[in-house]
């Protein structure tokens, strides 16, 4: 059985079981994931829902940037070098901790 085959007759439960493993960094049982389990672990999560045709936003890793998009808050804005941002700095607040 190859990978593919392997994914695509995964059984729902082991995929939601094996993508709360990854988001708590623990098997079921308790024991933690290592990092070899959790980057293949995740690697399995994504592959899944990429072949599943799970929604981009149920999908793991998701960012809903909501309000902020398109916004200078949203990083995939790409600024012009040279030019001046239309941003005015004094409407951001910087948050030390």
């Amino acid at each position: 059985m190859t990978y593919d085959e392997l994914i695509e007759r995964l059984d729902p439960n082991v995929y939601r079981s094996l993508r709360q493993s990854v988001e708590l960094g623990k098997w079921p049982d308790g024991r933690k994931l290592t990092p070899e389990q959790r980057e293949i672990s995740l690697r399995a999560v994504i592959y899944y829902e990429n072949l599943h045709g799970i929604p981009e936003d149920e999908r793991t890793g998701y960012i809903d940037r909501g309000s902020k998009a398109g916004t200078a808050c949203d990083p995939s804005v790409q600024r012009a070098q040279g030019k001046k941002p239309d941003v005015d700095p004094n409407q951001f607040v910087e948050v030390k901790s």
